[in-house]
């Protein structure tokens, strides 16, 4: 059994006491994370090696960044997103870990949408999606795992109509989501758990965690040969509450052996 889990940490600096004390409560195998802020040498490497855990890193200052915890050392390593060599956000690492494969994203807010960030994010999702065409044409098991900055329907976002011409919930946005699903992915969440307002994210201004209005971006998209293994799956909204917290907090999956090979 894999446990596979995506978290926008909103900085590693503020954060890494809470992605400690999360790792030593849960125990994911593979911990993709996003918005550590931090360019890769900065990233606390040896801390989570003392934890027993490998880092793969795309940093950026300030901005972004991306990187994938793992109890093995991943290969295959890849450090951006195929299809824009002049592209400087860090926001794609991606790592083979045994017959499994994972990427951490860190798709674009794409807000305000009359500004160059739209046309910026509906790119990038187009580049995403060739990427997963050519993986999907391995016929191996793999995650797409991380903050999508989508909220896919109405029933994941807790004001509809107040949310529908931002850059999370346009109907561009969606679109290019749902066609990323159609290349034969399932949404791993959706699959043990199909009741409406069910979020990831909850914005620190007015309260809007107190009163659990949010938005459901973070996601972990299985290929057909995961999604064929996959024995449960979540959304941990404890570390919310934690002091300090980040606005998002974990989504989670458990990946199983194989068929026919016992673990």
């Amino acid at each position: 059994m894999t446990k596979v889990a995506t978290w926008n940490v909103n900085s590693i600096k503020v954060r890494m006491p809470l992605v400690t004390a999360w790792l030593e409560e849960s125990k994911p195998d593979i911990l993709c994370l996003q918005e550590i802020k931090c360019l890769a040498e900065d990233f606390p490497t040896l801390e989570f090696r003392g934890l027993g855990y490998h880092a793969a890193v795309v940093g950026q200052r300030t901005y972004n960044g991306v990187a994938i915890l793992s109890r093995e050392p991943g290969d295959a390593v890849i450090t951006a997103l195929p299809g824009n060599g002049e592209d400087p956000q860090a926001r794609y690492v991606e790592a083979r870990f045994g017959d499994l494969t994972v990427a951490s994203i860190y798709l674009p807010n794409g807000n305000p949408v009359a500004s160059e960030k739209y046309p910026y994010k509906l790119a990038w999702m187009t580049r995403l999606r060739a990427h997963a065409k050519a993986l999907l044409a391995r016929e191996t098991a793999f995650v797409l795992a991380g903050d999508y900055n989508v909220a896919p329907t109405d029933d994941d976002v807790y004001d509809p109509v107040g949310w529908r011409e931002d850059a999370l919930c346009r109907l561009e946005s969606r679109s290019q989501y749902r066609a990323l699903l159609h290349l034969g992915f399932t949404d791993a969440f959706r699959l043990f758990d199909a009741a409406p307002h069910r979020y990831s994210f909850w914005d620190y201004q007015a309260g809007r965690w107190n009163r659990d209005e949010g938005l459901r971006i973070d996601h972990l998209l299985l290929s057909p040969q995961a999604a064929d293994r996959v024995e449960a799956a979540g959304i941990d909204k404890t570390p919310r509450s934690w002091e300090k917290a980040s606005d998002h907090t974990p989504v989670w999956c458990e990946i199983g052996a194989p068929r026919g090979v016992k673990l």
